[in-house]
């Protein structure tokens, strides 16, 4: 019989008490669901018991990443429904306890486990970090999520951000195809420098450094010199390289250090892009703190920080399973308000905020189109599993920024002196192009 697919699509629609936005083409090549819409291919019964054994968004994932679920047709469109449709189940008060009181959800339930096979968990896919969420951001396991995440190989990343090798929101003076990538990250690192207000002789600190793009920017276009700093031994052996290449050896060093070891200070000015979500709550305060006491009095920081939007509950907060599993380990994202408030008993003054959110989906749309592009050799560098992680990372991310589930910000604080003198303009908004319409 060739039954699976109007059987699943069933069982779904009546666990998720609504109809199912995408087709479902099963294992044994029956298909079911919207003929016009994208097909949400499961291509085994290990597929099923990845949900089973882990309901919601990770359980998703890991049939994702061990290549038992795949999409055919536009991703984003198919995302997009089943995001929906995930995030309203996620905001519904019933718990899944309450959900298992209901005689028809528990029904759907058992269908389920018999469509799946023998009751076996199947093995999380090896791109998975497990480990307790205990013991968070000490100087070693910062270290190692960081290395998780950025020593993939550098020829990887190369692929997915292109020339730019920028690893942060970009800055579109017009939506694509007006404007390139490349163009974007260069207006982004500009952007920073001319909010930092730098220029020759001055000293920048660049915490969280990447592949070097922006010290190598200031260095070049600003004439300042720069300490970047990074806890990923490949990415600090790129940026030196670029850095040789480029003439600057005298201008830049790029350190392998934590930003708690750094007391070379002061700095005229300091840069953390796309840093301080790997900080931590717990560490916000120490980090900031940390920050004023490295800048001169008078000299600006420019934080440039992925937020989420806040709670009713803030404690009631969960950091998402798919990214802290896969992406990110140990990262958190926090609203706005909260890192402002925090830069602000660290000593800081904030003068200005602007947030670019539409210009990370952007910037995540160009990244997918990269990898989708090469494909067959993002898969020879990293493997399949870790291809699909970053395929549906950055597809995902790209969704929540345009429909405001997360936003993207740039800060400007100064370490105002006593005389309060903070040598900013009259006028801040001098700077940049306008954004996209």
């Amino acid at each position: 019989m060739t039954d699976a697919a109007p059987r699943l699509k069933g069982i779904l629609e009546q666990l998720l008490g609504a109809p199912l936005p995408v087709r479902i083409r099963a294992w044994d090549g029956s298909q079911a669901g919207p003929p016009d819409s994208p097909v949400l291919v499961v291509r085994n019964r290990r597929a099923l018991r990845h949900l089973l054994f882990k309901p919601g968004e990770l359980g998703l994932a890991r049939a994702w990443v061990a290549g038992d679920l795949t999409v055919e047709g536009d991703l984003y469109t198919a995302l997009g429904s089943l995001a929906g449709l995930i995030w309203e189940r996620d905001e519904d008060a019933r718990t899944l306890a309450q959900s298992l009181r209901d005689p028809d959800f528990r029904s759907a339930v058992r269908r389920l486990f018999v469509m799946a096979g023998p009751p076996l968990p199947p093995v999380p896919p090896r791109e998975e970090v497990r480990r307790p969420r205990r013991g968070l951001h000490t100087k070693r396991s910062d270290k190692r999520a960081i290395s998780h995440h950025y020593d993939v190989g550098n020829d990887f990343y190369e692929i997915v951000l292109g020339p730019s090798m920028v690893y942060s929101c970009a800055y579109w003076p017009a939506p694509p195809p007006e404007g390139t990538l490349e163009q974007a990250q260069h207006d982004k690192l500009e952007l920073v420098a001319r909010k930092l207000a730098l220029r020759p002789g001055q000293r920048l600190l660049d915490v969280g450094c990447g592949w070097g793009s922006m010290a190598i920017h200031a260095a070049r276009e600003h004439g300042v010199s720069v300490v970047g700093i990074t806890l990923s031994q490949e990415q600090a052996a790129y940026a030196r390289k670029r850095i040789a290449e480029e003439g600057l050896t005298d201008r830049i060093e790029i350190r392998v250090q934590d930003y708690r070891d750094v007391t070379d200070g002061p700095f005229d000015a300091i840069s953390s892009i796309g840093m301080a979500e790997h900080v931590g709550s717990e560490r916000y305060l120490e980090y900031a703190t940390l920050l004023h006491r490295l800048l001169k009095p008078g000299g600006r920081l420019l934080n440039h920080q992925i937020a989420r939007r806040p709670q009713r509950d803030e404690s009631s907060y969960q950091v998402d399973d798919f990214i802290d599993a896969y992406v990110f380990p140990d990262g958190e994202l926090a609203p706005l308000g909260s890192t402002v408030s925090l830069l602000e008993r660290a000593g800081f003054e904030v003068r200005d905020v602007e947030s670019i959110r539409e210009h990370y989906a952007l910037t995540l749309r160009r990244w997918v189109d990269n990898i989708q592009a090469d494909w067959t050799r993002a898969v020879s560098l990293t493997g399949p599993g870790r291809a699909r992680v970053w395929q549906l990372y950055m597809a995902a991310s790209a969704l929540a920024f345009e429909r405001n589930r997360i936003g993207v910000n740039q800060v400007v604080a100064v370490r105002t002196p006593e005389s309060g003198a903070s040598e900013m303009p009259l006028r801040n908004r001098v700077w940049g192009a306008p954004g996209p319409a």
